[in-house]
């Protein structure tokens, strides 16, 4: 493992626990779309089922079953804890996600590396992964009210891609035979989705101003 892939792990890993501390401590998920929660919710769950037939590391293992389980937990809080439902935008978080995964699916069937059922699973959660973050960034459009946690998890969400970006970029100079064209168009797409984002992040951090997207 080369030091950007274990880099976005830990800022993938980073972004779970700020969305946590909110949710846990504060009782409040404003700001959060429960749409994308559960995209990634199903992200997680079509992408680590190989963990029932193989077994690559303790570490590999762990850090499957922390994203799985801080994903359904996530998801739990927003929808059936009392406190944080009531902090929940329901008026505004009205992306209609569920239009996201047929698509998604449909296109992991026709364009995949192997055609088996993990495979296939697997790439339709890189498909669903690339596009998961939408609902939240139009309720943050529609909201314009991104409080500090909140713009912390996408920042840190989004910060998580790119280095992933920059280890296939090491491992494709460093690796003999490493290409995966797949992996690589559903990273770029994911991260393009972010520079919007990242744009007025960074000029909120410039000028010393609370984070707001353009409505």
């Amino acid at each position: 493992m080369n030091i950007f892939r274990l880099a976005g792990d830990m800022t993938h890993l980073a972004s779970v626990l700020v969305l946590l501390l909110k949710i846990h401590t504060i009782k409040s998920c404003a700001g959060v779309s429960l749409k994308t929660q559960e995209l990634y919710a199903i992200v997680f769950a079509t992408r680590y089922l190989d963990i029932l037939t193989s077994f690559v590391s303790v570490y590999n293992t762990f850090m499957k079953l922390v994203f799985l389980g801080s994903s359904f937990s996530i998801v739990w809080y927003m929808r059936y804890h009392k406190a944080v439902h009531r902090t929940y935008d329901r008026e505004q978080d009205t992306f209609r996600h569920w239009f996201l995964v047929l698509p998604c699916l449909l296109l992991a069937l026709l364009i995949h590396e192997k055609f088996t059922i993990l495979e296939v699973l697997w790439t339709f959660s890189l498909y669903l992964e690339a596009v998961a973050i939408l609902p939240q960034l139009v309720l943050l459009q529609r909201t314009r009210n991104i409080d500090n946690l909140t713009g912390q998890y996408i920042f840190l969400l989004g910060g998580y891609r790119g280095l992933y970006i920059l280890n296939w970029i090491y491992r494709y100079f460093t690796e003999p035979h490493f290409v995966h064209w797949i992996t690589w168009i559903a990273g770029l797409v994911q991260t393009l989705l972010y520079a919007d984002f990242f744009y007025y992040y960074f000029l909120s951090w410039k000028n010393n101003k609370k984070l707001q997207l353009p409505a």
